[in-house]
């Protein structure tokens, strides 16, 4: 392991095989992938720690998937909501109103279990979680700052950087970052702005990335979405309520959504005790800025339903209507990923989950550059398989914000009268159609592919169709691997490697010497695994499927006197 960077006051420069600007989910999830694999990599934010508020607050099953795949899936789990807290989803007319439709979803501590009974469009490794971002990112800081190769600093900006190559010696990136919160460690002796030597830049900057900006790629796709719900100016309410739970009539949810003429707002626990994350629709004006605490109290008692005591935390307005994804997410040396490429209005959930997985396609495939296992250009496959999947779910967001921002709640919806229940039933009867539409989405959640990607062996077959409520396991090449559990109660992709995988399933068991030979030469770390079950190889419907180190099927079949062609193709080399 290469040691951690060590700096004193003779220090004016250091050398980095990556450096991460943000330390979002996306730069801290690369800076595990990047960690694991030994790659040098320096990561800075200029926040002084991670995110303070709640920020996104779902955390879908593909990526506890990839937390699982790194080994701390049952952290990530015993975070945010205590174990036995609802998860469900509720709407109402106020918080504390009149329920009119309700989803409800097992509790952390009953999903582990929970999932091992599902099949069809949830057979899978994990369950979705409700849990706040900042307590995932604290948790894969935590993870980053354990690999010797990582060195992790909040406090410290990028100030400037340059892209060039005069020469193979010279670490094409330049760049210059500047300390911008004294820490008290080394604060006499650490210079306030170091020079920085790097093979490559990630732009983890966020949705006003100055990174893109500095490299001029424009947002494509649409914005200015107006909705009478999740459509123009939010104020976002961070705060203690520790009379939410005790004046609510309603069963507990982990998420109400207000639905009445007067307001649309929902809200999020954080903790499951006191915390909440509040949100109410604005109007698009300029008093929307100047929106005192008093203010926001006041617009959460009328969400509640009547008044009640809050603590604000913070508070602040954002903008709902997006549906952008970054022209280009490379120009030279330099990588994009997360907000800093692709935009969403948040419903879904898919912003933060679709920024893991940017992290998690870019981590293996610049580790095999930098070892040499790959051409350079394997990184170009990076934006072919991401952007379309960016369209993709910012596409899908921006449906799940019509469905219900775009639906009018009847003036007569609190009326006690039979005008009232008569439009408390038709809403009811939307809502509960409208909630597993956004929110039962395995579709959306595994069925994210990479078809036209020249790293996929095709092998003539046709993919399931993407819908965002059902999903067909498949192991079509360019997509996820079909789930199973194993007669040891162990899941089948915790027997995946964590690089290369070749399954060979059903007996008897094929020759794969040319396979294990051809990733000998080609310096890949590949590792046979094998199944005897005649159901897995059904399931797959072949014989040997290759894994990537991203859990995608990259190729199936039998005849193994092509494996050399096979992975060389698959792994860019």
């Amino acid at each position: 392991m290469a040691p951690k960077f060590q700096l004193n006051d003779m220090t004016q420069s250091i050398e980095t095989n990556v450096l991460i600007a943000g330390g979002g989910p996306f730069g801290l999830m690369l800076a595990n992938e990047l960690g694991r694999r030994n790659i040098r990599c320096l990561l800075v934010d200029p926040k002084p720690s991670t995110a303070f508020n709640p920020q996104a607050n779902a955390t879908q099953a593909r990526t506890m998937e990839h937390f699982r795949r790194l080994g701390f899936a049952n952290e990530i789990r015993a975070q945010g909501l205590p174990p036995h807290h609802p998860t469900d989803i509720a709407y109402l007319t106020r918080f504390s109103g009149t329920e009119l439709a309700r989803l409800r979803l097992p509790t952390a501590a009953a999903a582990p279990q929970a999932i091992k009974a599902m099949s069809g469009s949830w057979s899978a490794a994990e369950l979705p979680h409700r849990v706040s971002q900042k307590f995932v990112e604290v948790c894969l800081r935590k993870h980053a700052e354990e690999f010797a190769s990582n060195d992790i600093r909040y406090g410290w900006k990028l100030e400037s950087f340059s892209d060039s190559s005069v020469d193979k010696a010279t670490k094409p990136i330049q760049a210059l970052i500047e300390r911008v919160n004294e820490s008290s460690q080394n604060a006499s002796t650490t210079p306030e702005r170091i020079q920085v030597h790097a093979n490559y830049l990630i732009g983890a900057d966020g949705a006003r990335s100055s990174i893109r900006h500095h490299l001029q790629i424009p947002w494509g796709g649409a914005t200015g979405f107006k909705r009478n719900f999740m459509g123009g100016k939010m104020l976002a309410v961070y705060l203690k309520a520790p009379q939410f739970y005790p004046r609510n009539p309603n069963d507990r949810a982990w998420m109400y959504v207000a639905v009445n003429p007067e307001l649309r707002a929902f809200i999020m626990s954080v903790d499951g005790e006191s915390e909440f994350a509040f949100h109410v629709q604005m109007s698009d004006d300029a008093s929307t800025e100047a929106l005192t605490a008093e203010d926001a109290k006041r617009l959460f008692s009328l969400a509640f339903g009547q008044t009640i005591d809050i603590e604000i935390l913070s508070m602040a307005t954002w903008l709902a209507g997006h549906a952008l994804v970054a022209e280009s997410f490379q120009k030279g040396h330099v990588f994009l990923g997360g907000d800093a490429v692709h935009l969403f209005t948040p419903t879904g959930g898919l912003g933060y989950n679709t920024a893991v997985e940017d992290a998690v396609n870019l981590g293996w495939k610049l580790a095999a550059v930098l070892k040499g296992q790959a051409q350079p250009q394997l990184l170009n496959s990076y934006e072919l398989e991401r952007k379309p999947l960016a369209i993709r779910n910012t596409t899908y967001a921006r449906q799940f914000a019509d469905s219900i921002g775009l639906f009018d709640a009847d003036t007569r919806l609190e009326e006690a009268s039979p005008e009232g229940e008569h439009a408390r039933s038709i809403a009811s009867d939307y809502l509960n159609g409208h909630v597993r539409r956004e929110f039962n989405i395995p579709g959306v959640t595994f069925g994210g592919r990479y078809d036209q990607s020249p790293l996929i062996v095709a092998d003539g077959t046709q993919p399931p169709e993407d819908a965002a409520n059902t999903y067909t396991p498949s192991a079509c090449p360019g997509g996820r691997p079909p789930h199973a559990w194993l007669p040891d109660g162990s899941s089948l992709f915790d027997s995946f490697n964590f690089e290369w995988t070749l399954l060979s399933l059903g007996e008897p068991y094929s020759d794969v010497r040319a396979f294990v030979e051809a990733a000998a030469k080609l310096k890949l770390d590949l590792k046979v695994v094998k199944h005897a079950s005649n159901d897995l190889a059904q399931l797959y419907e072949a014989n040997l499927v290759l894994i990537r180190p991203d859990q995608i099927v990259a190729w199936r079949g039998a005849d193994t006197t092509q494996a050399e062609a096979i992975l060389k193709q698959a792994c860019g080399a």
